[in-house]
């Protein structure tokens, strides 16, 4: 995918700087994520990747060292203005982790939960965001006659597709992905990889990963992160075949990381 000029980024950010208890995570980094996109992030530990993912929706001010310089805008308005709704926030750009988490309650439970605290009661509302956002996961098949079990039942790689299912349920603008498949099989992974295809197709995902064929498959854009920096991003193509500095290359040849 490239970036056509008419098309305005959904979310952009501008000079950001994070430190926590002083100490430099990210500098100066500026960055555009556009509609229907999907951008991989890419880069070796402690490159700042997640510090990013997190500060997309706020999730960094729950370690009170943290504090940032700069801008990120979601549609032009700053997410860090005093006014900001956080719970709307972070319902509007959802995350899902690199550990699966289920609610102990049952499948259904857990996917109309984030709906009922958002205000949603109408029945027939949340049954449809079940199958729709179970359908999206690629989970429905599997679950539509057990809806009503406990989710801890599920496998590890279905639990991974049910927490993508309960943050889809709330219909998010922007999908955040910190490694969602690190320690799953290549079955459940590709079922996930399959999802993202399908689901830039109403929203923009920003996938954090450490596998950079992973990255190669399912991005449309990739950035390389380095030591809290921004070395590079561009068409995942280009970047995996003739990237324009020497550390980007290094990192994809395998050389350090």
């Amino acid at each position: 995918m490239t970036e056509p000029a008419e098309i305005r980024a959904k979310v952009q950010v501008r000079d950001l700087t994070v430190r926590f208890a002083g100490k430099e995570t990210l500098r100066n980094l500026n960055l555009d994520i556009y509609p229907n996109e999907r951008l991989a992030i890419i880069g070796p530990a402690s490159s700042g990747k997640t510090t990013f993912l997190r500060c997309l929706n706020r999730l960094n001010d729950l370690q009170h060292t943290f504090s940032h310089t700069g801008r990120i805008l979601l549609d032009g308005k700053d997410v860090y203005d005093p006014d900001v709704d956080l719970a709307g926030l972070r319902r509007r750009m959802g995350m899902v982790y690199a550990v699966p988490e289920p609610l102990p309650w049952t499948i259904y439970e857990n996917l109309v939960f984030g709906p009922r605290l958002a205000g949603f009661r109408d029945k027939d509302d949340l049954d449809e965001r079940v199958e729709r956002s179970l359908k999206s996961a690629y989970l429905w098949e599997e679950t539509k006659d057990r809806l009503h079990q406990p989710a801890h039942n599920l496998s590890g790689g279905q639990q991974q597709r049910l927490c993508l299912a309960r943050v889809l349920a709330l219909k998010p603008e922007v999908l955040l992905l910190d490694e969602p498949c690190s320690g799953l099989d290549p079955i459940s992974t590709a079922k996930i990889e399959d999802a993202l295809v399908e689901l830039t197709e109403s929203l923009s995902i920003i996938l954090v990963t450490n596998n950079t064929k992973q990255a190669s498959r399912v991005s449309d854009r990739t950035a390389f992160f380095l030591m809290g920096e921004l070395i590079e991003v561009g068409p995942t193509q280009q970047i995996f075949t003739k990237p324009n500095h020497e550390r980007t290359d290094a990192y994809i040849t395998g050389q350090f990381g």
